[in-house]
């Protein structure tokens, strides 16, 4: 007895595909030929600018990080692993910006995270002049990051600024947030974190007018309200919004240099220096090129790491519907 699934003796089965190539036309062969002619026309300048201004600096910094050069010599002298060594030797500068980066990256993206979902709540709830107050708030993160730091220079002036009258409310004196190893690092800290909670209380402003009706519906339905409703279904909704404005807070805030510059110059001694702040200390004021190549591959390094273990790890927490 012959199955159906069985050829039939003396007929040959039928290919899915046909044994004879399919010949294309020379209008079609033309017009394939143009449009992958117009395809690299567009993307070629691309690729030349990411390539020229984008991986070749990336290269050279990494082949500069084994030399010694002070832009003097004529070029510069191969010395292998010695500027590597000499950073992570114990009490050097890279200990300090190390540990000065890491506290500001974190207290300013969790504090700017935090902040900025409680503005953007309650602007989410439509009260009277919240139009304004949502321009008021994005306004900072309008300005360039040299007049921030020039305004918060003022602010935190202990004889003239705001931070004098603050204080003196409580009988107490303005310390100098600027001038002493105690608050330099907080006051770049205060500074950016200011400039940024704008544009994260606007994200997630966004944010929350989007999240879907029917769900919350459901869960009013369920009894859910106040502190539960905002635990188990606001904040795994906002999940999305704010894996992604941890990772870029993480590399912007590592790469701050311009706040730094004018607030504090990295002093007083190293108390205020980051890494980025580092970079340029030994490029451009000890002309220690190879070091601070060193600096500067250590920091792509570092960065490269966090941002593949958030992706790894945070996203699986991350709820997409």
């Amino acid at each position: 007895m012959t199955t159906l699934l069985q050829p039939i003796e003396g007929i040959r089965p039928r290919s899915s595909k046909s044994a004879v190539p399919q010949r294309t036309s020379p209008q079609i062969r033309r017009r394939n030929r143009k449009d992958g002619l117009l395809f690299w026309a567009l993307i070629l300048p691309n690729l030349v600018a990411i390539v020229v201004f984008g991986y070749y600096p990336t290269v050279y910094n990494f082949v500069l990080s084994f030399t010694d050069w002070d832009f003097v010599q004529p070029a510069p002298v191969v010395v292998g692993f010695e500027n590597y060594v000499e950073l992570f030797q114990s009490g050097s500068m890279l200990m300090d910006a190390l540990r000065n980066t890491a506290i500001f990256v974190l207290v300013a993206v969790i504090g700017t995270l935090f902040g900025g979902m409680a503005i953007g709540a309650l602007l989410a709830q439509r009260l009277r002049f919240s139009g304004l107050v949502r321009t008021i708030a994005f306004a900072p993160h309008m300005l360039p990051g040299a007049a921030i730091g020039v305004l918060w220079l003022f602010m935190f002036d202990p004889n003239y600024g705001l931070s004098r009258w603050l204080f003196s409310m409580f009988g107490m004196e303005s310390p100098s947030w600027t001038t002493t190893s105690d608050f330099s690092l907080w006051s770049i800290t205060i500074a950016y974190a200011w400039q940024r909670l704008g544009f994260v209380a606007i994200i997630y402003y966004t944010a929350i007018l989007d999240l879907p009706k029917d769900i919350y519906e459901a869960a009013a339905l369920d009894g859910a309200r106040g502190w539960g409703l905002f635990r188990y279904t606001t904040l795994p909704l906002l999940s999305p919004v704010t894996f992604f404005l941890t990772i870029t807070g993480i590399i912007a805030a590592a790469q701050t240099f311009d706040i730094i510059a004018t607030l504090t110059n990295g002093g007083p001694g190293t108390s205020s220096t980051t890494l980025p702040w580092m970079i340029y200390d030994q490029a451009f004021v000890d002309f220690n090129i190879g070091t601070s190549a060193a600096t500067a591959t250590v920091m792509f390094a570092l960065l490269l790491v966090v941002t593949l273990v958030q992706t790894k790890y945070a996203s699986k927490q991350v709820h997409y519907s």
